[in-house]
C-alpha cells in the first residue's frame, strides 16, 4: 500500500508519501494550492503506484482550503479519506509526549495515521457533491432572502402599486416610473427593479447548478410528492452522510425539532416549544417540504387532517408531518428505495 499524507494551508500543502513497509518514498514536499501543485503531487504519486486501490490518501478537514484538492483526489479515482484534526492531534500526541506541531510532522502523523488502520471513512464523490450542494443550497437561501427584500422595498416605495408576482409587473413598473414628477423616487424603483432581475436571473443560474448535482446523486427523497430539485437538495446537503446518524430521531435532534418538554412531578407541559438549536438551514428545509408534501401526497395529507382532528395547532400539526416526513427519507435513503405513492 501507498500512504500520502498531506498538511492542508491557506497557499500551500506539505505531503508525505511512504509504503506498508514504512519506506520514505517522498520526503515532506510542498506543493501550491493550485492545479500545478496538484498535478506536482498526482505525478508522484503515480511514479510509485501499479494499482490505484492499493492508495491512500489522507488530509484534515480544513473547510474551502482542500475543497478544491479534495475534488482534484476525488476525480482521479484516489481513495481519500478527511481526517478531523482534533482526531490528528490525539493521534499525534499519542506518538510522543511532546508537544510537536510542525506542518511537516502533520504530514508524516496523517500517513501514519492510514497505516494504522484507524476508523477512518473514505471521502466518495457523494460526500463531494453534497459539499457542493451543501455551498450552493445556502447561497441560494440567502439570494432569495436577499431578492424578498427588495421586492418589499420595491412595495413599499411604489405604496403597494408595485408588487413580486411577475417581471411584467415590473417591467410595467419601470415604465411608469419614467417621467414621475419625483426623480429620486423613480430612480429608486427603476434600480430597484434592475436589481431583482439581476438576483432573479443568478437564482435562474444557482438552480441549474443544484439541478445538474442532484441528477448525479439520483437521490430516492426527489420520487417524495411535493419536494423538488432545491428542497430535496438542501435537505440531502444538510444531513449529509445519512450514516452519521443511526435512526430518524437523531436527525430531527440535528434539525432541533426535538421538543423541549417541561415536567413537573407527574406533570408534562401540553405546550411544549420546539429547541432552535441545530441546523436552522435543515430546519427551514424540512418544514417547508412538510407543507408541500401534505399537500401533494394523500397519506400525509390524511395524516394533516388527523392530527388537526385532535385538535392540534396547525404548526404543531405540521412539525409531527415533519417527523413522518424524516423517518421516510431515512428509509429511503438507507434502503435506495423509491417512494410509493398511496394509490
Amino acid at each position: 500500500m501507498i500512504y500520502v499524507g498531506i498538511d492542508v494551508a491557506k497557499d500551500k500543502h506539505d505531503c508525505f508519501i511512504t509504503n506498508s513497509d514504512g519506506e520514505v518514498l517522498f520526503k515532506v514536499f510542498t506543493i501550491t494550492n493550485n492545479l500545478d501543485g496538484f498535478n506536482d503531487l498526482y505525478q508522484r504519486i503515480e511514479s510509485v503506484m501499479d494499482d490505484i486501490t492499493k492508495v491512500k490518501v489522507g488530509l484534515e478537514a480544513t473547510g474551502h482550503y482542500s475543497y478544491n484538492l479534495l475534488g482534484y483526489l476525488v476525480d482521479k479515482g484516489l481513495p481519500t479519506y478527511v481526517i478531523n484534526p482534533l482526531h490528528t492531534n490525539l493521534y499525534r500526541k499519542s506518538l510522543s509526549l511532546r508537544q510537536t506541531k510542525t506542518d511537516k510532522v502533520d504530514a508524516r502523523t496523517i500517513a501514519s495515521m492510514l497505516m494504522s488502520n484507524v476508523n477512518l471513512k473514505s471521502y466518495s464523490d457523494t460526500f463531494y457533491h453534497n459539499e457542493e450542494l451543501k455551498s450552493l443550497t445556502r447561497y441560494h437561501f440567502d439570494k432569495i432572502k436577499e431578492r424578498a427584500k427588495l421586492t418589499n422595498l420595491l412595495s413599499e416605495s411604489s405604496k403597494g402599486r408595485y408588487g413580486k408576482e411577475t417581471a411584467i409587473t415590473f417591467r410595467d413598473a419601470a415604465r411608469n416610473s419614467i417621467g414621475s414628477n419625483m426623480p429620486a423616487k423613480s430612480l429608486e424603483l427603476k434600480h430597484t427593479i434592475k436589481l431583482i432581475q439581476e438576483i432573479s436571473c443568478e437564482i435562474d443560474e444557482i438552480e441549474n447548478e443544484i439541478k445538474i448535482i442532484m441528477d448525479k446523486i439520483n437521490s430516492p427523497i426527489l420520487s417524495i410528492p411535493g419536494i423538488n430539485y432545491r428542497m430535496g437538495a438542501m435537505i440531502i446537503a444538510e444531513i449529509g452522510d445519512f450514516n452519521r446518524f443511526n435512526s430518524p430521531d437523531k436527525i430531527l435532534a440535528y434539525a432541533g425539532f426535538s421538543p423541549s418538554t417541561y415536567q413537573s412531578g407527574q406533570l408534562d407541559s401540553a405546550y411544549a416549544h420546539m429547541k432552535k438549536r441545530g441546523s436552522r438551514y435543515l430546519r427551514y428545509a424540512l418544514y417547508n417540504a412538510a407543507k408541500y408534501v401534505c399537500h401533494w401526497d394523500p397519506t400525509f395529507a390524511e395524516y394533516l387532517a388527523k392530527k388537526r382532528s385532535e385538535g392540534k395547532h396547525y404548526n404543531v400539526a405540521l412539525s409531527h408531518a415533519v417527523k413522518k416526513l424524516v423517518r421516510v427519507i431515512y428509509h429511503l435513503e438507507k434502503t435506495n428505495q423509491q417512494y410509493i405513492k398511496a394509490s
